[in-house]
């Protein structure tokens, strides 16, 4: 039999953090022993995180998987440092630096945000010829980003941090892997030097029946709605970034043209947002505003403090429908998807035609999907027409969905790309 090399899998943040990006390395953990690799997860303890923390998460994380926590500096009582990456920096490196020491692992993987923990990796290799990888969940520089073009700006002074730190962070990196390969496309086309010698992967964060399976088991904390009144309640869960917001005003503007014209289907439906303020302690939501400007607060409500993650899935679950809300920045391709697909409600999703989310939506046949492109978007008038279409029948039939086509994206395939790709990579090390 042969024995499991081990992984060192680094995330700022871990469950009990109810942060969406915690996700990747639990799912990662929870199948990479299936191919052969055992995972090490260096974090940050929880003590340390500035967010609500969700405890029915620990339940999620595989009895057995080793997780080191390390101190980070705190916020308080002054607040110059947020980012968990920047504070955890130095006790990440001395965890990982002693991992290596004692041969106690084979590879390193680093998945950002945070994106400074991405310079863990060439830190390591300075010092040890150690491989590394760096796993995108969000592109690290982002040309289009909100607010870049002001000086002086935070979103200025981040992006250019980005630009110095980026090329120095992946020089001897051996893998990039991302969520979908927009997401590090940018990095090659930046630094073509990489594209010969570093091997790159593309996996989903991906599905996992067992969380739908914990919802069962356990009493909801949160319930803003009943799924026995006769309506249609529409579910949109997540955040919402700025690239969306085009996206999300047309939806308003398609809401108002069937109050003012439909009154028999804006009269069925709700629609709720779920966990959309500015950050995920901010009670200042992202919606009220378009609530108000549209005057449709009879027909949508917010809660725009993030509630928790078995609680997401339930509203899921007891929906009439699952609303996917995409951007018109190409490389977006929500992770949500897989989770609302897994809920097994139909799915209304407005999606840029090269999100990978598209293909997954039509390969399943779990929905209806809206294509845009960053130039073109659907009129109200069009948007509003087949959104009644929809909530008169969506055309939805949970035994008809194609399960095995969702596989392909499931968090086990995920862990099987990622454990192919770090092989790869070794490979060409010691070639």
């Amino acid at each position: 039999m042969t024995k499991n090399r081990r992984i060192a899998i680094v995330t700022g943040h871990f469950p009990p953090s109810n942060l969406a990006g915690v996700h990747r390395a639990r799912l990662w953990s929870k199948y990479l022993p299936e191919f052969n690799w055992e995972p090490i997860v260096v974090t940050t303890h929880w003590n340390y995180y500035e967010e609500a923390i969700d405890s029915e998460l620990f339940e999620l994380v595989s009895p057995g998987i080793r997780v080191i926590r390390t101190p980070a500096l705190p916020v308080g009582p002054l607040r110059i440092i947020g980012d968990i990456g920047l504070r955890a920096l130095y006790w990440h490196f001395k965890v990982l630096d002693g991992l290596i020491r004692r041969n106690e692992i084979d590879f390193i993987h680093i998945t950002i945000p945070s994106n400074y923990l991405a310079v863990l990796g060439e830190m390591l290799y300075s010092r040890h010829r150690f491989p590394f990888g760096v796993d995108y969940q969000d592109p690290w520089v982002v040309d289009d980003a909100p607010n870049t073009g002001k000086p002086l700006s935070k979103a200025w002074l981040s992006q250019r941090v980005a630009r110095a730190l980026e090329p120095w962070a992946l020089k001897h990196a051996a893998l990039i892997t991302g969520v979908a390969p927009l997401y590090y496309e940018g990095v090659f086309k930046r630094n073509p030097q990489l594209r010969g010698r570093c091997v790159a992967a593309a996996m989903p964060i991906g599905n996992s029946e067992d969380d739908y399976q914990a919802v069962t088991n356990c009493s909801p904390k949160t319930i803003l709605f009943s799924d026995r009144d006769g309506l249609f309640h529409l579910v949109y869960a997540g955040t919402m970034w700025p690239p969306a917001h085009p996206v999300l005003k047309r939806f308003f503007e398609a809401l108002t043209m069937l109050r003012d014209k439909n009154s028999e289907v804006i009269q069925r439906l709700r629609v709720h947002f779920i966990g959309t303020g500015k950050s995920p302690t901010c009670p200042e939501g992202q919606i009220r505003p378009y609530i108000e400007r549209f005057g449709l607060r009879a027909w949508v409500d917010e809660q725009p403090l993030r509630i928790g993650y078995l609680d997401v899935l339930y509203h899921l679950m007891h929906s009439s429908a699952v609303l996917i809300i995409g951007s018109t920045a190409p490389h977006y391709s929500p992770s949500k998807i897989y989770q609302a697909v897994q809920s097994k409600r139909p799915v209304f999703a407005i999606l840029h035609e090269q999100s990978s989310a598209v293909e997954v939506l039509r390969e399943t046949q779990a929905g209806c999907v809206v294509t845009i492109t960053e130039e073109t978007l659907p009129t109200p008038e069009e948007l509003a027409s087949t959104l009644a279409e929809f909530v008169r029948d969506p055309q939805y039939d949970a035994g008809l969905v194609r399960w095995n086509a969702l596989e392909l994206y499931s968090a086990r395939e995920s862990a099987r790309s990622l454990a192919s790709a770090v092989e790869f990579a070794l490979q060409r090390e010691t070639a």
